[in-house]
């Protein structure tokens, strides 16, 4: 039952994940710092009610507090690392190089759940990842965009999954606490910009508006991963990782335009085929339990 709800939670985060490029689209204007900064201070208005209205206060305060604390400080930082570079890549027609880092991330955690967590992977599954990594390879080698965002996002949101996976607190509360942690920055970005008049804030209502949901557009599936990565097995999270990347893809060369080159196909093909592997493998392997 955990393991199902697990699964539904992270198909959930997934799917949202993949969507939000037609969402930042919207705010292209907006420089990818403000928009970091806009979506850390509304998401903190917005996590801040729903601890006071279920009674989270004391939960959190305990728990958060030396190792604990320790890790959501890093974990903080790294999910700011994937934010800013996520939106400069949307905002600078890079949502292919993006989409690649968001299929290398199953490598990414395999390989962390393997070396630092123990968990253990067949060779079907050694052979799936395999596959994908020569494609990531090849892209590299060939030079195929600009390989560092993919890079960047994968790493950087594999070592978030992992810190959130060991760390000894909740999802909201989790995430209330790293949010905290960003808040003063992000506001001082946004008052550093209004000052000298280069915020966006306040220019149009529709554009404030679409600021401010930015809260709930980042703390959804935050929450929704964060549940589900306490629920799956870490190398099991890397099976719904394809969801996301594959809507940005086809948003990427369908509604974007984006230029989709031969090395490209030959990356995400490879991808493709060590993923569906793994799964093909993950699944058989729990039938026949």
């Amino acid at each position: 039952m955990i393991e199902r709800k697990g699964l539904w939670l992270g198909v959930g985060a997934y799917v949202l994940w993949g969507l939000l490029p037609l969402y930042l689209k919207l705010l292209a204007g907006v420089p990818a710092l403000q928009v970091l900064s806009h979506r850390v201070v509304w998401s903190l208005l917005l996590l801040a009610i729903a601890v006071v209205v279920l009674r989270k206060v004391p939960a959190i305060r305990a728990a958060a507090r030396g190792r604990t604390l320790l890790l959501l400080m890093a974990s903080a930082a790294l999910i700011a690392i994937n934010w800013l570079v996520y939106i400069w890549s949307v905002q600078h027609a890079h949502v292919l190089e993006a989409s690649l880092g968001y299929f290398i991330n199953p490598l990414v955690n395999v390989a962390l759940g393997v070396a630092v967590l123990g968990e253990r992977v067949s060779r079907v599954q050694k052979i799936a990842v395999g596959i994908a990594a020569a494609g990531v390879l090849a892209l590299a080698v060939v030079g195929g965009g600009a390989i560092w965002i993919s890079l960047a996002l994968a790493a950087s949101f594999g070592l978030y999954g992992l810190i959130r996976k060991v760390a000894k607190i909740d999802a909201l509360g989790g995430l209330t606490v790293e949010t905290m942690l960003l808040a003063p920055a992000s506001l001082a970005v946004i008052l550093y910009a209004g000052a000298t008049g280069q915020g966006a804030f306040g220019e149009t209502r529709s554009l404030d508006w679409l600021l401010i949901l930015a809260g709930p557009a980042t703390a959804a599936p935050l929450l929704l991963f964060a549940a589900a990565a306490r629920r799956l097995r870490y190398a099991t999270l890397g099976l719904l990782q394809y969801i996301a990347p594959t809507l940005q893809f086809a948003e990427a060369v369908l509604l974007f335009g984006e230029p989709l080159r031969a090395i490209h196909i030959v990356t995400f093909v490879a991808i493709w085929t060590g993923c569906a592997l793994y799964a093909w493998d993950s699944w058989a392997s729990s039938r026949a339990v």
